[in-house]
């Protein structure tokens, strides 16, 4: 603490990103990344990016990265913003479009990063609780300036169906609605499609997950154009150049290699079945999955006593010390090997 900080600091409680440990040999399932590494049309488009380049500037307004992101979905050029990571594009969604008059709704149990940004710029919040089977209860949101949830929900991995969140658009049509999607590529299907027909609808997308980039910190968000000036304005009033040259050339590649996405998220999605079944089996409850991760917890074990005998076999997830989930476990999906092992470790663990 410092007597030179801004008011604002001393009411900050930041966010706590998951474990990043420097320990060999860890199976390391606490922070959703993906198991596969990305398409190797990425690393060739990376290492032969013109390193003269790299004492210029790079497109502050990424084109070559919205075109291709433009034709992927469908959408217009101008319906397409991209940032640093897609915590960055919902930071500056907070800021651009739900700061309102009347409060901002989120999920009591959702992504933890929300409240650190109402707290960053004064934003009211409300958070109607997630029903008794962890699910969004959108009839709940009537009273909201503004809206954001992830779909499928973080960490719960429940997802809610396409037509729910345009039951809520076309209910609410002068609300922001702010759809979280950084899970979608693993079992639902993209709001993308109900875009056109509102305008009051912004999605955010990463390439961390399903496309195995979290190293490289590039997100996006579709919506009317309108939407998208919000966000530009707010860009450039704070990074003109949030995106580096490789990681543009890096995340247009990613596109181009459609076979690999479908190859790569095939494969998580079909560890992540068997995984539930084996953990099922262990007599584990395990809420259904959309995502990468599973939410599971044991009747009869602690989830932190678990979450402590996995790491002292070198596996790693994660554990949320949290009002009605502090007995769950997220243990994202990795190869099948790590997920024998997890499954290996727990058994050892729950039946000595």
């Amino acid at each position: 603490m410092s007597r030179y900080w801004s008011p604002v600091v001393h009411t900050l409680t930041p966010y706590v990103p998951g474990e990043q440990p420097k320990i060999n040999n860890l199976i390391k399932l606490n922070t959703n990344e993906n198991p596969y590494g990305p398409s190797p049309k990425v690393l060739t488009a990376i290492r032969d990016a013109n390193s003269d380049a790299l004492r210029l500037y790079p497109d502050p307004n990424a084109d070559a990265l919205k075109a291709t992101v433009a034709r992927y979905h469908g959408v217009k050029h101008e319906q397409v913003f991209v940032g640093n990571g897609s915590d960055e594009v919902l930071a500056h969604a907070f800021c651009a479009l739900l700061k309102q008059e009347k409060p901002l709704y989120f999920p009591d149990i959702s992504y933890s990063f929300y409240p650190v940004y109402c707290d960053l710029y004064g934003i009211a919040a409300v958070t109607p609780a997630l029903t008794d089977s962890f699910e969004i209860d959108l009839a709940a949101y009537g009273g909201a300036g503004a809206i954001i949830f992830p779909n499928p929900n973080a960490p719960t991995g429940r997802l809610l169906a396409l037509e729910a969140i345009h039951t809520l658009l076309a209910r609410l049509p002068d609300v922001p609605v702010v759809v979280d999607e950084a899970y979608i590529d693993f079992g639902g299907e993209s709001a993308v499609a109900l875009v056109e027909r509102h305008p009051n609808l912004l999605v955010v997308c990463t390439l961390s997950k399903s496309r195995s980039l979290a190293g490289l910190r590039v997100g996006y968000a579709i919506g009317d154009a309108a939407l998208i000036e919000g966000l530009e304005r707010v860009k450039n009033s704070f990074n003109s150049y949030p995106l580096d040259r490789l990681a543009q050339a890096g995340a247009i590649a990613s596109f181009e290699d459609e076979a690999y996405f479908q190859e790569t998220r095939a494969k998580v999605i079909a560890s992540r079945e068997w995984l539930i079944e084996d953990l099922q089996e262990l007599g584990f409850e395990v809420l259904p999955s959309a995502a990468n991760f599973v939410f599971a917890r044991h009747p009869g074990h602690d989830a932190a006593t678990l979450a402590a005998g996995l790491r002292a076999r070198a596996v790693l997830v994660r554990h949320f010390k949290l009002p009605r989930i502090d007995q769950f476990l997220r243990i994202s999906i990795g190869t099948d090997a790590e997920c024998e092992a997890l499954v290996k470790a727990l058994a050892e663990i729950i039946r000595p």
